[in-house]
């Protein structure tokens, strides 16, 4: 790299890159550079509020500033492909917001552009580097609780976004699915690869015509995901996996968790794993990782499994047809 630190851009100054923002600081060899708002006195007040060495106007200024070794991209899903992949064409590595893309053609197109410009690019589906998760996913792979036959999983609140906002507007890819949805699905693909058949429903805003609930059952050979997210209600947003042997219990909220609980032979073990930060130093430790080994993708998170994520959430929407106004 260009310094001993990792220096980041991050692109979009909204909630999300406010967070990953602070998250930074945790790094001890990561450094904020620069930060880029399409409204100049936004990126001001961001980068002074986090201490960021640069400010841009225009995202093309940031994607040329030869200080920057890695990009954060956290605007609205509907920019992530075009954005990733002018990043990638400018030289620079890209850690973009989950999820990945609106669907699995342009996804395509961006780990092509990873592969042709030798730039890292990965999706940042903070969960996945979540300690709770590594250590769940090592018990499994050691077959703590058998054969997995059952996962339940919801992620589901009250939302309160404005209509026009990029939560619920399909303009910019808005609806429960790919916001939040994102997750559970996420959780029974890593346990269980991809579905061999989906079944899925889904309820939509009368005015804005995105999805406000989506129901979705994963079926494979000899197991099932019943799956679940929504903007109507709040939910505990735990996880139950259940084997053959035994049940893992994943604290609420189960996306971000500290922690989980085994149950087997009647006795339950209670698994703490305090987060660092908000929870984005993991994806932030992999991403230099992956840097300073010279490679363009994780082996915990790889192009392929990005792929294969934003395809199921393709098959879901096909279920429940819904489509954005882009595609």
């Amino acid at each position: 790299m260009k310094t001993e630190k990792i220096s980041w851009g991050i692109i979009g100054c909204g909630n999300i890159a406010n967070k990953f923002a602070c998250d930074i600081t945790l790094v001890e060899d990561a450094i904020l550079t620069a930060v880029a708002s399409r409204d100049l006195d936004k990126a001001n007040v961001f980068a002074a509020q986090h201490k960021a060495l640069n400010s841009y106007g225009s995202y093309t200024d940031l994607f040329s500033d030869p200080n920057i070794d890695i990009v954060y991209i956290a605007t609205p899903h509907v920019f992530h492909a075009e954005l990733s992949i002018q990043a990638m064409a400018a030289g620079k590595h890209v850690l973009c917001e989950k999820p990945l893309a609106l669907n699995a053609l342009e996804a395509a197109k961006m780990i092509e552009t990873s592969k042709r410009t030798n730039r890292f690019f990965m999706e940042a589906l903070w969960t996945r580097f979540n300690p709770t998760i590594v250590d769940i996913i090592h018990k499994i792979q050691e077959g703590a609780i058998g054969e997995i036959k059952y996962i339940n999983a919801d992620f589901s609140f009250m939302s309160t976004k404005p209509l026009d906002g990029r939560v619920m507007n399909l303009e910019f890819g808005g609806g429960s699915l790919l916001d939040i949805g994102i997750y559970p699905a996420f959780l029974a693909y890593t346990l269980l690869g991809k579905p061999n058949d989906i079944l899925a429903k889904a309820n939509f805003h009368k005015l804005t015509k995105c999805d406000m609930q989506t129901a979705m059952i994963f079926s494979y050979h000899e197991a099932q995901a019943v799956l679940y997210s929504g903007f109507e209600s709040n939910s505990d947003s735990e996880a139950h996996i259940s084997g053959t042997e035994g049940q893992i219990y994943i604290h609420k909220r189960w996306h971000e968790a500290k922690g989980y609980t085994l149950v087997k032979n009647d006795q339950r073990q209670v698994f703490e794993f305090p987060i660092n930060g908000i929870g984005f130093t993991y994806e932030i430790e992999e991403c230099h990782k992956c840097l300073r080994a010279g490679k363009i993708e994780s082996e915990l998170w790889s192009h392929q499994n990005c792929l294969d994520l934003i395809s199921i959430l393709d098959a879901v929407r096909v279920q429940v047809g819904l489509k954005y106004p882009q595609e």
